[in-house]
């Protein structure tokens, strides 16, 4: 099976292999094919593959052919949405086609995609009461519900996709009512596990994914089947992602909505269990006297917290109170299926409650993330090396692929992140001809980053030359939200060239009027450093305020942080730094998508070339041409017609 299914790949991507039959203009990579040919060794020895893969080797289809002609069950996990939807309903049926191949696919995101029926008639019951807008949006959804064939939210493009009424209706673990719902044999979430179970190509993200495997691990219900093929694209995101599903979280809002749906439980079904009542009202209101105290501090770090004696004083008096509802929820199991829902969820939540408040393990970061109105605690441990070691220790191939991975032209932070230690790594260059059609600038005499007021007047005056020069047609990347809002009017004030910033609308309608325009400008932060995709002269500049360094504020980089320095490790070189490598990596990826595009890469950080440091930065770029002064560069953009 090995050395057949490695001559059928590298059949399918020679010259006059069913890609070249297929796709006009076909022209074989042989980045792309080596690439492929490790994919089905890895398949076929169910060894772990890791690859880099710059923009233009063709990743996708480098990893598709292999899998789908292995036979083999196959789960394509991404880092986004997008990615997922264009595998599904782009990549994979014009592949299956070409290869004349049938296996049954499926996509699976996670279950707040998708509309909850029983939600849906809920709110359309209490509709008397409701906001105008609110009202007229869930009439569109309820009219769209009768359409649908699969309830998935993304297909939905009567209302806007931040509209107040979807969070109403969108299926939900904590609303589930399982079998007892009527709705139960046309429920659209269950449906989708159903394909999924059923198929033999599964296309999910690294969210679904990994609750799915630890669920697995501690004995509950599966929504995915095991496969014998695991691909990861965007891969470069999992490290972060298996923080959260190795750590724990627990939203207050949660806790709140249980309060009042006992109350609820109290006045509609059991209307002699007065205690429950009363009991959950004082559980809401020192919970939410609790929350009000947090606000009022506004510290992100548990850890800091602790010596607050009233704080203190009152987070455990609010655990008191819980525990002291569960003993009265208990004497009533039984009596109500809704009650005996509520006793499960509260035991859950208090269990997490309490692991937060006691803030025993060494090896971990607590933190508070502020909502409008509520927060959410998280427990996220400092090193995931050891669970996701024992995740990708099963009979299975893994494949882990980005555009980024390698810092100074090395894997190993990337597997070490992971526990993998048994792995094949692949560094495959860009085809593309960086060093004629991309220019890299640094210009002279910037102002240190430090200095605020003169590093924010320089960056100005730089994008007005270059969006200028390059006649709109520019992305503004930031490292902060503050410096954005910063220029966004300073540019408005300076520029004739229509300008998007983010915060406007969200990010598809940002992207697609951008691409409608031909000469805008964009202004964005982290959302858009990666996952967008603007081929052609439409995008000739990208320009970057520094370089994207993680705040030393942040808890889980302190714990970290902290953690290497007592084993004599320097923090910055093993965190700060690869990060940062990383990250500029994937706001330089946004520039040069297409062979034959041109653009020019402005970097407004000195760092970059009169620091030590800055070396790694520059190891781990394309191979752009390279020049200090700015004149030059807006000459580049100005011939990029």
């Amino acid at each position: 099976m090995s050395a057949k299914l490695i001559q059928q790949v590298a059949a399918a991507f020679s010259s006059q292999g069913v890609l070249a039959q297929s796709i006009k203009g076909f022209n074989r990579r042989d980045v792309q094919a080596e690439m492929a040919e490790a994919v089905a060794s890895s398949i076929t020895s169910k060894s772990n593959l890791v690859v880099e893969a710059g923009t233009g080797v063709g990743k996708t289809f480098a990893y598709l052919i292999p899998a789908l002609l292995s036979g083999k069950q196959v789960i394509v996990s991404t880092g986004s949405k997008n990615l997922q939807e264009q595998l599904f309903y782009k990549d994979l049926p014009a592949l299956l086609a070409m290869l004349n191949l049938t296996p049954k696919v499926a996509l699976l995101k996670g279950r707040n995609n998708y509309l909850c029926q029983h939600l849906m008639e809920k709110e359309l019951a209490g509709a008397s009461s409701m906001d105008t807008q609110v009202l007229d949006d869930l009439l569109r959804i309820n009219q769209w519900a009768g359409q649908t064939t699969d309830g998935d939210i993304g297909g939905l493009t009567a209302v806007t996709e931040n509209s107040a009424a979807l969070p109403l209706v969108v299926s939900a673990k904590e609303t589930c009512v399982g079998q007892r719902c009527e709705h139960y044999d046309d429920c659209f979430t269950r449906k989708a596990r159903n394909r999924a179970m059923d198929a033999r190509v599964i296309v999910v993200n690294h969210h679904l994914f990994l609750a799915d495997r630890i669920l697995k691990e501690t004995g509950f219900a599966e929504l995915l089947p095991d496969s014998d093929v695991v691909v990861f694209d965007e891969a470069h995101l999992l490290p972060d992602i298996a923080v959260t599903y190795f750590g724990q979280q627990c939203a207050t809002r949660q806790l709140a909505d249980l309060f009042d749906k006992l109350i609820e439980i109290y006045r509609f079904e059991l209307r002699d269990a007065k205690q429950i009542e009363l009991l959950s009202a004082r559980c809401s209101a020192m919970l939410n006297e609790w929350q009000q105290h947090l606000f009022g501090i506004g510290e992100t770090d548990w850890r800091r917290l602790l010596a607050n004696k009233e704080l203190s004083a009152l987070s455990w008096g609010l655990f008191k109170e819980i525990k002291a509802l569960q003993a009265v929820l208990i004497a009533h199991v039984g009596r109500s299926d809704n009650l005996d829902d509520e006793i499960l969820k509260l035991d859950a939540l208090a269990n997490k409650l309490e692991l937060f408040f006691l803030c025993e393990n060494n090896q971990a970061a607590y933190s508070i993330d502020y909502g409008h109105r509520y927060l959410v605690l998280r427990i996220a441990p400092i090193d995931v090396a050891k669970e996701c070691r024992k995740l990708f220790e099963s009979n299975v191939a893994w494949v882990f692929t980005s555009a980024t991975l390698q810092i100074n032209r090395d894997l190993s932070l990337f597997t070490r992140q992971l526990g993998l230690n048994q792995c094949q790594n692949m560094l495959l260059e860009s085809p593309f001809d960086y060093r004629n059609n991309a220019l890299f600038c640094v210009p002279r005499h910037l102002a240190s980053v430090s200095n605020h007021h003169a590093a924010l007047n320089q960056f100005v005056d730089v994008c007005v030359k270059a969006v200028n020069a390059a006649k709109g047609r520019t992305f503004i990347l930031f490292t902060s939200h503050r410096m954005l809002n910063l220029v966004a009017p300073a540019l408005q004030r300076r520029v004739t060239y229509p300008l998007l910033v983010q915060g406007q609308a969200n990010k598809q309608s940002l992207l697609k009027k951008y691409r409608q325009l031909g000469n805008a400008v964009l202004l964005g932060t982290g959302a858009f450093w990666e996952g967008v995709d603007v081929r052609g002269k439409l995008l000739s500049c990208v320009i970057i305020d520094k370089l994207p360094f993680i705040s030393p504020d942040d808890n889980l980089f302190r714990a970290r942080s902290e953690a290497i320095e007592r084993e004599g490790k320097d923090a910055f070189s093993e965190i700060s730094l690869p990060q940062a490598v990383i990250t500029l990596n994937q706001g330089v990826g946004r520039l040069i998508r297409d062979e034959k595009d041109k653009g020019v890469l402005i970097l407004c950080d000195n760092r970059i070339v009169n620091k030590p440091y800055g070396q790694a930065f520059l190891n781990s770029l394309p191979p752009m041409a390279r020049t200090r002064d700015l004149d030059k560069a807006t000459a580049f953009l100005e011939q990029i017609k």
